[in-house]
């Protein structure tokens, strides 16, 4: 029978994703002996699928504190963005040869537009800080002796001796890249409390047949309001794209947690108003459609508005109308004109459902952040254990806020496991 194989680390990380990588090089540069141990082949899959590919590497908010204020126990992590800034995270990426740019909302992008970039980036800083790299190590076991440190964990071929562990692995969104809520059940073993682990930053999927023709189209700065039982819930406002099931892009990734709580108390009559022009009023929209039609008297109805819409959302928008297209813009009524001027404030869909852990971009929940320290997220149950990244219950909205809850966890995690050598 084979021998397993048996080593000592000063930090032993488990998860190669964003935040386990960025703990184990902090952990390295503060001088441990660090090894990374995943269960999948290679690391960072889930990082290459940020921000549709392109890597939404951070948000450009240097205030800790109104950028604490957008997460969900956002007073938990000002320690951590204090350690490692969004700023820290451009000054990071661009000294491994990353350059940045900030885009429209504050979104930090790397220039080349690769997330493919900013794992490389890790994986080279991860090497030259002499890291050892465990792939395919599915961990089976932990072992803790009566102090309540772990002294050994147990993997399918070996064995590891560690000093201090950080639980880096992730929530339980797109499954297929590993994140399977592994760590929680680990966690939860140990004797801390795991709250609810919830899909959260899903697209909306809407009953209504006629989404499908507008897939593929995105509006900038338009808002949503959500009604039950024809009562106003929520609103909000940002950039949408549609999508042949119904809504995506941030806007609606965004309020998918309010829908979320919403259908948690009743599934029933639910609708999305969508006003496509919410900083005009309906007399302010309804003036600039009436000066383009004497403008355009002379043409057919389908041929006017066109530097207010879109192409194919302006033509999808007069045929649902019901709008007689042939009519020229001279013969249309001011109740005719007002019935689009109402399209355009209240184009109305039907909730049908949200999408779960398979299409989520984050999860909602883990190990409670009641249990750990927030200025060293360390564990107040195990001496030696540590937790960084989507495994924690802490999440933030779209735009980058959640890969910084990574870098900043995972840095504070990674400094804090060395220094407690």
């Amino acid at each position: 029978m084979k021998k397993l194989i048996e080593e000592q680390f000063d930090v032993v990380v488990i998860g190669a994703g964003p935040a386990g990588m960025m703990a184990a090089i902090r952990a390295a540069q503060k001088g441990a002996r660090v090894a990374l141990v995943d269960k999948k082949e290679e690391p960072g899959k889930k990082l290459l699928m940020a921000g549709g590919g392109r890597c939404n590497m951070t948000q450009d908010e240097n205030n800790i504190v109104e950028l604490s204020n957008l997460y969900k126990n956002g007073r938990f992590l000002l320690s951590a963005f204090g350690a490692f800034r969004p700023g820290n995270v451009r000054e990071f990426f661009e000294g491994h040869g990353v350059p940045t740019k900030v885009e429209k909302s504050g979104r930090v992008f790397p220039v080349s537009d690769k997330g493919q970039d900013v794992l490389e980036a890790l994986i080279k800083a991860a090497k030259e800080n002499g890291i050892t790299f465990l792939y395919k190590a599915h961990v089976v076991d932990f072992s803790l002796n009566s102090e309540n440190e772990i002294v050994k964990i147990k993997l399918k071929k070996r064995e590891l001796y560690p000093k201090n562990v950080i639980i880096a692995t992730g929530g339980m969104s797109y499954p297929a890249t590993g994140s399977m809520g592994d760590g929680y059940a680990w966690a939860e073993k140990m004797g801390h409390k795991i709250i609810e682990p919830k899909p959260v930053l899903v697209p909306i999927k809407t009953t209504d047949d006629w989404v499908g023709e507008l897939q593929g189209v995105s509006v900038s700065s338009v808002s949503i309001s959500v009604f039950q039982h024809n009562k106003k819930q929520f609103s909000d406002s940002g950039d949408l794209m549609f999508a042949h099931f119904g809504l995506s892009g941030p806007l609606a990734l965004n309020m998918s947690r309010g829908i979320g709580k919403v259908l948690a108390k009743d599934e029933s009559d639910i609708k999305l108003v969508i006003d496509l022009k919410p900083y005009l009023s309906a007399e302010q929209l309804d003036e600039i459609v009436r000066k383009d039609f004497e403008r355009n008297a002379d043409k057919k109805l389908n041929n006017c508005l066109a530097d207010v819409f879109s192409p194919k959302l302006l033509d999808f928008l007069f045929r649902y109308s019901g709008l007689d297209l042939e009519k020229h813009a001279a013969k249309i009524s001011r109740k005719e004109r007002m019935h689009l001027v109402n399209l355009f404030k209240h184009l109305e869909m039907n909730l049908d459902s949200l999408f779960g852990f398979d299409r989520a971009m984050v999860t909602s929940g883990g190990v409670s952040t009641k249990e750990i320290d927030s200025k060293t997220m360390k564990s107040r149950i195990v001496k030696n254990l540590f937790f960084a990244g989507e495994v924690l219950d802490a999440d933030g909205p779209t735009g980058g806020y959640n890969l910084q809850l990574c870098w900043s966890t995972g840095f504070l995690a990674g400094e804090s496991a060395a220094k407690n050598l």
